[in-house]
Order: C-alpha cells, then sequence, then structure tokens
C-alpha cells in the first residue's frame, strides 16, 4: 500500500437530505380501514376420505377474521406441524381428563413472583441472630478404610459395605472443634458444604452422604440457643446442595434415550434411574438418629418423582407425623418450617401437609413454657423474651407457606385456634403478618381485641399493633371502625417509653392516619412524635424513621396551604422562593449533608444526594438569574462532601446560562454575556473538584458547549483545552458498581463527542490552524492504551469524517452568531492544505497499524479495522483521486482477505456504492465496483 494524496470528497448536504427521505406513494383507502376485520381463505387438504373415494381437497372462504391462536387447539400450530414432519412421537402412556384437570390446578396453584421467597430472609436472620458464646463443631476427618471392590463383587456385599461405611462416622472419623467463634463456625460449615462438592465432584457420593448426615445433626444441637436461626439457615444450605446433587445425577440417568420433560412422571423414568434413587432411600433410612434422617429425606423430597406419582404426597404426610417424635419445641418448629420450605418448591399445591404442619405447631405449642424449656433458659441466662424472638423466623415461614393464596376462612379457622391458645403474642404475631391485608383489615376490631387480651410479658403489645399497622396501610378496614382503631393503637403506642420502639410503631401507624383522616388528626400525631423524639435529641437515633414519616405524609397532601397551615410540618412540592421555606428545607439538607463520614455506605451516599438534589431542583427565583446563581454557589459550599450534588449543581448552572440567553435579549445583551461568563466561572472553578474523572471529562465539554452557544469563546475554549490536557489521567480501568471495567469504550465514546463539537469551534488566532484539533490527537498517540488494543486507531478513522467535514465550503451545522472556521478561512487553498496534510498522516499511521496485525492472532481485527477505513474513504474521501480509489479496492481486499468480513454487510455495501455510481457526479464509483469482489475463508 502506497502512500497517497488525502483530497476530501465535496459534500452537499442538502442535496444528499433530500436523496435520504422516503418516497411518497399514493394509497387508495376506498376500502381500507385499519379495524376492519381481514378476509381469509382457509384451504385444506383432506386424506384417506371414505371407503372406496379417491384423495380429494375442499377449499372454503370466509369473511370472518380466523384467530391466530385458535390454531393452536386444534394441534395445527406450525411447530406441531414441523414436530409431525419430522418424526411421530409416542407417548409412554395415555392421559386421563382427571390427569389433565389435576395438572392445569397445579400449575394455577405454582408458587408466583408474589410468594416472597426463602433467599430475601436469609440474610436477615444471619444478621440479626448472632452470638459471643464459644460454639462447637464435629469436623469431617473421612476415612480411608474402604476396600476397592471388584467387579465381581455381589451386590449384597456393596450394600454392607457401604453400610459399614455409614457406621464408620458414629464410630470415630471425626474431630470435635471446641471454643470457636461465631465467624470460626461460619468458616467451619462452608468448609464442610466445599468438602461435600469435591467429595460427589470426585465420585465419594458415601462421603458426601457422611458429610451431610453429621452437618444434620448439628440442628439437635440448641447448647447456645440464640444462634440456632443462623446455624440452621446455614446447615439447610448444605442440604439444599445436596438434594440438588443428587437430583440432578437422577435426571442426568434418565436422560437416555432421550431427555426427560419438565412436566414428566414416574413411568417416564427408566429402572436404572429408579434403583439409584431407591438406594440413596435405602441409606437414609439407615440413619439412626431421627433430626438428621428427617432432614436428609426432606433434602431429596423432590427425587420421590423418579418412583411413584404420589410419592412426595406421601413423604410429606409421613415427615409431618415424624415430627412430632422432636421433643425440644425449637428444633421441632424449625424442622417443619424446612419441610415447608421443601414442600413449597417441590409441590405449593398439597396444601394439607402445610396445614397439618401448622396445626400441630399450635397443638405443641405449649412446650415452650415447660419445665424442660425453662431449666434450658436458666442454665443460658436468655429471658423468655428474647427466647421467643427466636420462634420468628420460622413461624413466618410457616404461616406464609399456609396463607399463600390461601380463602379467608382458614384465617377465620386459624384465629380461633389461636384464642384456645390463650392469644399467644408470637403466634398473633406472625398471624397478621403472613394473611392477606384485605382478610386482616375486615377483623381489624377482632384482632385489637385478641391483642388486649395478650400477656404483654412475653411479646410486647406495640409490636403487634405494629403489625396491625402494616396490614391496615395496605388495606382499609370498615369505615365506621376507624377512628375507633386509630385511637386504641395510639393509647398503646404513646406508652411506649423507648423512644425507638416508639418511632418504629408510630411510624407505621402514621400512613393510617393520613389515608383516613384530616389534617388535624395527622398535625396531632406529629405533635407526638415531635413530643417523644425530642428529649435528650432522640431524633438523632431516627433519621430513616423520621425520613419515613415524611414520605407517607406527602402523597396525600399536595395543597402547600393545607401543609403550611399545620404548625408541625413545613412543606412546599411546588418549586419556591420563599426564604422560610428555603432556610428551614436547607437546614435539613445540610444536616444530612453532615452526616456523612468516612464510614457511610455509598447507597446512602447516594440516597442522600437524590433528595438533596430534589430540593435544589425545587429551589426557583424565575428570571432573577443572579439570585439563582448566588443559591447555587452557597449550595456548592454547602454540600461539598456529595460528588452527586456538586454535579447537579454543575448541570444547573449550565442551563441556566442556556435559559438566560434564551429570556435576555435585546438591551439586556451585554449583561446577559456578563452572567454567562459567571456561570462558565462556577462549573470552571467546581469541575476540578470531582473524583470520576468522566465526569469531569463529560462537564468540561457540556460546559464548554454552552459557552460557545453563548459566543463566550475564550471560556468555550479555556472549558475544551482543560478536557484534552486532562486525558493522560485516564486510568485504564475505572470501578462501575463496585467492579473493574476497561476505561476504552468510555474514552472512545467521549472523543467521538468531542470531535464532533470541534467542528463548529473556531481557531484561535494565537494558536495556529486545528490546534484543539491537533492537541486531541497528540494526547491520544501519547495515552497509555491496553496491550492489543486497536482504540488508537479507531480514533484516527473517526478523526477523518471531522477533517473531511472542515473542508467543506459550508459546514453540516453551525451555532448562530458564531464564525467557525468555514467563515474565517472562506476555503483558504492553505488551510485545506493542512487539512489534506492531517488526513494523510493519520492515513499512513491506519496503514502501518495494518501492516503489524497481518500475523493469525491480528487477522480478525486487522479486517476489521480495513472495513472501518474503506468505509470512512468511501463517504468522506474524493475517489476520483487513482491512488485513493485504489487504496479503496486493497482496503476492501484486505478486509475480505481471510473472510473475516460479515458477508450481508459486504453485499449491502457494494449494492450502496452502485447506487451512489448512477449519480453524475459519482460516475467513477463504477469503474471501483468492478473491482471489488467477495471472498469467503479458505
Amino acid at each position: 500500500m502506497a502512500s497517497v494524496q488525502w483530497h476530501s470528497r465535496a459534500r452537499k448536504y442538502e442535496g444528499e437530505l433530500q436523496m435520504c427521505r422516503l418516497e411518497v406513494s399514493a394509497v387508495d383507502f376506498s376500502d381500507y380501514h385499519p379495524l376492519k376485520a381481514i378476509t381469509v381463505t382457509d384451504s385444506k387438504a383432506r386424506r384417506g376420505g371414505r371407503k372406496g373415494s379417491t384423495s380429494s381437497s375442499s377449499s372454503s372462504s370466509s369473511s370472518v377474521a380466523l384467530d391466530p391462536l385458535s390454531s393452536m387447539l386444534d394441534g395445527t400450530d406450525p411447530l406441531s406441524l414441523f414436530a409431525a414432519a419430522s418424526e411421530t412421537p409416542t407417548l409412554p402412556h395415555s392421559i386421563s381428563a382427571g390427569e389433565l384437570g389435576r395438572k392445569r390446578r397445579e400449575k394455577e396453584e405454582e408458587v408466583g413472583s408474589d410468594f416472597e421467597p426463602w433467599s430475601s430472609k436469609r440474610g436477615e436472620i444471619l444478621s440479626r441472630f448472632t452470638t459471643t458464646e464459644k460454639l462447637s463443631i464435629n469436623l469431617f476427618m473421612g476415612s480411608d478404610k474402604s476396600k476397592a471392590s471388584s467387579p465381581s463383587s455381589a451386590v449384597s456385599e456393596k450394600v454392607r459395605t457401604r453400610l459399614e461405611e455409614l457406621d464408620d462416622l458414629e464410630e470415630g472419623s471425626q474431630r470435635e472443634l471446641l471454643n470457636l467463634s461465631q465467624q470460626d463456625y461460619v468458616n467451619r460449615i462452608e468448609e464442610l458444604n466445599q468438602s461435600l462438592k469435591e467429595a460427589w465432584g470426585s465420585d465419594q457420593k458415601v462421603k458426601a452422604l457422611k458429610i451431610v448426615i453429621q452437618c444434620s445433626k448439628l440442628l439437635s444441637d440448641t447448647s447456645v440457643i440464640q444462634f440456632y436461626p443462623s446455624k440452621f439457615v446455614l446447615i439447610t444450605d448444605i442440604l439444599d446442595t445436596f438434594g440438588g446433587l443428587v437430583y440432578d445425577r437422577i435426571w442426568s440417568m434418565c436422560a437416555d434415550p432421550h431427555p426427560l420433560p419438565e412436566s414428566f412422571s414416574a413411568d417416564d423414568v427408566n429402572d436404572t434411574a429408579k434403583e439409584t434413587c431407591l438406594n440413596w432411600f435405602f441409606k437414609i433410612a439407615s440413619i439412626r438418629e431421627l433430626v438428621p434422617r428427617l432432614y436428609v429425606e426432606a433434602a431429596l423430597l423432590k427425587c420421590n418423582r423418579f418412583l411413584t406419582n404420589s410419592g412426595i404426597q406421601e413423604t410429606l404426610q409421613r415427615l409431618t407425623a415424624m415430627i412430632r417424635g422432636i421433643g425440644d419445641p425449637l428444633v421441632a418448629v424449625y424442622a417443619r418450617a424446612y419441610l415447608c420450605r421443601v414442600g413449597m418448591e417441590v409441590a405449593p399445591h398439597l396444601k394439607d401437609s402445610l396445614n397439618k404442619n401448622f396445626f400441630d405447631l399450635l397443638a405443641s405449642f405449649r412446650q415452650i413454657h415447660g419445665e424442660s424449656v425453662q431449666n434450658q433458659l436458666s442454665q443460658q441466662r436468655v429471658e423468655i423474651p428474647i427466647y421467643l424472638t427466636l420462634y420468628s423466623p420460622a413461624i413466618h415461614w410457616i404461616l406464609q407457606c399456609v396463607a399463600y393464596r390461601a380463602p379467608e376462612v382458614l384465617l377465620t379457622e386459624t384465629m380461633d385456634r389461636c384464642k384456645k391458645l390463650g392469644n399467644n403474642a408470637l403466634l398473633l404475631n406472625s398471624v397478621m403478618w403472613a394473611f392477606r391485608a384485605e382478610f386482616v383489615a375486615m377483623r381489624a376490631t377482632d384482632f385489637i381485641g385478641m391483642i388486649k387480651d395478650c400477656d404483654e410479658a412475653g411479646f410486647p403489645k406495640h409490636l403487634l399493633f405494629a403489625s396491625l399497622g402494616r396490614s391496615l396501610s395496605c388495606a382499609d378496614p370498615p369505615e365506621s371502625e376507624r377512628l375507633s382503631i386509630l385511637n386504641e393503637a395510639w393509647k398503646v403506642a404513646t406508652k411506649v417509653r423507648s423512644p425507638r420502639d416508639y418511632i418504629n410503631c408510630a411510624e407505621i401507624w402514621v400512613e393510617f392516619t393520613c389515608r383516613h383522616f384530616t389534617k388535624r388528626e395527622v398535625n396531632t400525631v406529629l405533635a407526638d412524635i415531635i413530643k417523644h423524639m425530642t428529649p435528650d435529641r432522640a431524633f438523632e437515633d431516627a433519621y430513616p424513621q423520621l425520613q419515613s414519616v415524611i414520605k407517607k405524609i406527602l402523597p396525600h397532601f399536595h395543597d402547600f396551604s393545607v401543609l403550611f397551615s399545620m404548625e408541625k410540618f413545613l412543606h412546599q412540592q411546588e418549586a419556591t422562593r420563599d426564604p422560610v421555606i428555603l432556610n428551614a428545607l436547607l437546614h435539613i439538607c445540610k444536616t444530612m449533608h453532615d452526616s456523612v463520614n468516612a464510614l457511610t455506605l455509598d447507597d446512602e451516599k447516594r440516597s442522600l444526594s437524590l433528595l438533596i438534589n430534589g430540593f435544589i431542583r425545587m429551589v426557583s427565583f424565575g428570571r432573577d438569574f443572579e439570585q439563582q446563581l448566588s443559591f447555587c454557589v452557597e449550595a456548592r459550599a454547602t454540600f461539598c462532601n456529595l460528588e452527586p450534588v456538586i454535579i447537579h449543581l454543575i448541570h444547573t448552572v449550565n442551563q441556566l446560562a442556556m435559559e438566560t440567553r434564551c429570556v435576555m435579549k435585546g438591551n439586556h445583551s451585554r449583561k446577559t454575556a456578563s452572567f454567562v461568563r459567571a456561570c462558565a466561572a462556577y462549573s470552571f472553578i467546581t469541575i476540578p473538584s470531582l473524583t470520576s474523572i468522566f465526569s469531569r471529562l463529560n462537564l468540561y465539554l457540556l460546559s464548554g458547549q454552552v459557552a460557545l452557544a453563548n459566543q463566550c469563546l475564550s471560556q468555550a475554549d479555556a472549558f475544551l483545552k482543560a478536557a484534552v490536557s486532562l486525558l493522560p489521567e485516564v486510568p485504564r480501568t475505572i470501578s462501575i458498581e463496585g467492579k473493574q471495567r476497561s476505561s476504552e469504550p468510555f474514552l472512545l465514546d467521549f472523543i467521538n463527542n468531542f470531535l464532533s463539537t470541534l467542528l463548529v469551534v473556531p481557531d484561535h488566532p494565537e494558536q495556529g490552524v486545528l490546534y484543539l484539533v491537533r492537541g486531541l490527537l497528540n494526547m491520544v498517540q501519547d495515552y497509555t492504551w491496553e496491550d492489543n488494543s486497536d482504540a488508537k486507531i479507531r480514533v484516527y478513522i473517526s478523526a477523518l469524517p471531522l477533517l473531511a467535514a472542515m473542508s467543506q465550503e459550508s459546514y453540516l451545522y453551525t451555532i448562530p452568531k458564531v464564525d467557525s472556521n468555514e467563515t474565517l478561512y472562506g476555503g483558504d487553498p492553505k488551510f485545506i492544505a493542512e487539512i489534506n496534510k492531517l488526513c494523510e498522516t493519520l492515513i499512513a499511521q491506519v496503514l502501518d497499524h495494518l501492516k503489524g496485525l497481518g500475523r493469525d492472532e491480528g487477522v480478525r481485527r486487522q479486517s476489521s479495522l480495513a472495513f472501518s477505513l474503506f468505509g470512512c474513504l468511501l463517504a468522506h474521501g474524493d475517489l476520483r483521486n487513482n491512488k485513493l480509489n485504489q487504496l479503496a479496492v486493497n482496503l476492501w481486499n484486505l478486509s475480505h482477505k481471510h473472510g473475516f468480513c460479515d458477508t450481508r454487510t459486504s453485499v449491502r455495501t457494494l449494492e450502496y456504492i452502485k447506487h451512489q455510481a448512477q449519480q453524475a457526479d459519482l460516475s467513477h464509483l463504477s469503474d471501483m465496483t468492478a473491482r471489488l469482489s467477495l471472498q469467503s475463508r479458505a
């Protein structure tokens, strides 16, 4: 590829725009309407007619629009026809109408997105139930005593050996670790989980089962009772892993000759898979202790699908009955919770087992106050209120499963049973949490009566009223009962001494008050909140709850006069300049800002920034732009630690400058220029304080564009030069949402945006021709790009269209009252020569890079870059020049040399060239088209 002389193609933008517009075609609307039914002719060929007749066909025509989905009911949809044409499927067994009905009901009762999954509760349990006590664990050490059996070993010998291996777990193949901290304990559990996966991966299935049995035994231990809910979460994670491994293993055995469908039955499973599944259940049956045997079999509940169609239902009933043999009520309730969890995952339609678990729980709930439990609590020095909270995750989950899409009558039955138990507060709280808010709201007065009868010693009544308030914030109770409900709830809330407990309850009932009462009642509630939270500055520990109170009030009171008339509240939703309101809100925002420190989480910073930015958007001084700018100066000093707020202020000031340009005209032109320069100074001073380098780059460019639009050329020049000088500081990687990512895509996007702006930027009289373009390209040349990166070359290719546009007599776009280079130079030959020289330098750099990509690992990149440069020459180069024309042909051939160029794109490009060659001033493209050929990979 020899050196080439660049000549830009002369462009006529108006003519090109006209050619790109769609042609207008006349349409006859006499018999057309978009809602008119479509006449469809349906032709069907019938084969194999009545006896003695030949094959015949019939055609029917109907003016009724056929439903495109109705053919699905006939079995004539395209996918079914295709499947029938390719092969004739054989059904393993016939499906009766009753079976179809059962499957349809199961499908309808599947768990939907409105069911809160266990995974969402896991983190809260682990963070809530912690301990400083020392823990112990039996760590599995493995065993090498197993003997390699010969291929001729009898099956009974294998079974005996495996049973001996299971017994080996209880004969010393474990090591007890004592005095572990909570974190050490968690680490040991993670080690066991990893050992389980490694054992399974190395085909040591018995060892994997031993690990699971050992972990399940830990759920019998309540020696550190306050940690039990978290222990349950950790151990059941291992059980879930084991259950998934076994199920996937058996599923894979059913893949021959065809994989099982999702809705398979036991009749579809081959004998080998069934035998393996039975083998696993035989191993589980040999576990001696009740708790590990129960948990391991529950983990494999889904595997019952491989054996019988009713296996899951029968197993659930049997395991539910087995739990009655667990003496410790805490261990039993979590066992029921796990059984309900796997039951909801596998067979959510089996409601009977869920209800049975809950009613069994109610029947055994009196054990909590039994002598054995009281002795245990006395030994561990745990108070009964703390002990009761250990039950809440399990009971909450069980009731959530029971109440999911349950009929209203079930709530009535549950309330009756709770009354017979003496209105246990813990159960009552879970009931109000679990059942639909509409059901609870209709019985709000009944619940209040039950709450009054509860013993407050074990579970405070304000927590029960908080749970009731959550339901009433989602559904409305009968109108005649609303005032009495609020009075009863507030009688309890206002007597709570702890500010933290008080605000947690009051915050919930604010929503109910705003929805159903007037500003008078809301003002009374706010007064009570202020009364409780003011002493000892208790409000400093309750900012999130107080913020929630404000958020709940605002949607119900949009009228400023109503809010302002409440002496306990001050707010304005519309934009305002009132000094009292601004000072009050500015003080609140400053308090939020001053709470930020080195330990503040990024999410909290973003939340605070959004609130403060919302306040800034509300401030408007009308056409008093100088006052608006003064406010932004004050806000910058006040909120200097929140970068999103500073960025928002810079955007606000730039918008202010553009609004000033639109409003202030005529006699105010000098004042406008002075104000815009003040806005530019604000941005120029503020941008360097930002830590995000791409925020700085983009704001420098934006501020330069705003200054240019306001004819402030020296300010625009300063912004653009600052952006160019900042490019070397761009790191090769940046952090996005906590992950390190390459900065190249963002840098290329910025440079392309910057190049498009340079078209309208006039040269500085003291800096020389194209000094900003040269400065940018020099920075790109010196920047340290990633290894094996083509980013620099792509910038060079992107600069060619800019330079070609600069050489035109009339530019594609300009800024009113700003003289671009088209006016300054007026097509001066020396200016055009400088552009051509710079283009030739860039093309030479690109060609040198293409030569270096000739090796095997670079040919794909070479093809892409060559095609990009070809497209640039085609669009912007004067291909009447023989050397430039030959270069374009060479680039085309190079891009297709190794077959990496997209054929469809190449074909469409050729068609475009042929179409362009039909124009009189582009007829020279016809000769070039004859030399362009499509090649494929050899």
